[in-house]
């Protein structure tokens, strides 16, 4: 069973920063990618920021400049640097991770609870 865990969310002023963390846990045969995604109220889920394999990294045009996404060698812990936050900002944070359990297995994209942010005027 993988297990995708998030932490570090809260409340921020604008212009403020936070650094979230997810874990990634259980056996993984392969990682394709990790990644982070959020919800605001009323909108539908968009892409944040990932990590391939090969070091490429992907960043929404809103986020640009401002948000930076790592991960440790291992695959089993990725962060998302967040600054000069807006009040625009302001969802429910999700880690995704994307890979195989087993070399027959399909690719499965794995989800955590979600964390919350908020970005207060």
């Amino acid at each position: 069973q993988v297990q995708v865990v998030e932490s570090g969310g809260g409340l921020v002023q604008a212009g403020g920063s936070l650094r979230l963390s997810c874990a990634a846990s259980g056996r993984m045969f392969s990682i394709n990618g990790m990644g982070w995604y959020r919800q605001a109220p009323g909108k539908q889920r968009e892409l944040v920021a990932s990590s391939a394999s090969g070091q490429t990294t992907n960043y929404a045009d809103s986020v640009k400049g401002r948000f930076t996404i790592s991960r440790d060698s291992a695959w089993s812990t990725v962060y998302l640097q967040m600054n000069s936050l807006k009040p625009e900002d302001t969802a429910v944070y999700y880690c995704n991770v994307v890979g195989k359990q087993s070399l027959w297995s399909q690719v499965t994209d794995y989800w955590g609870q979600g964390t919350q942010v908020t970005v207060s005027s």
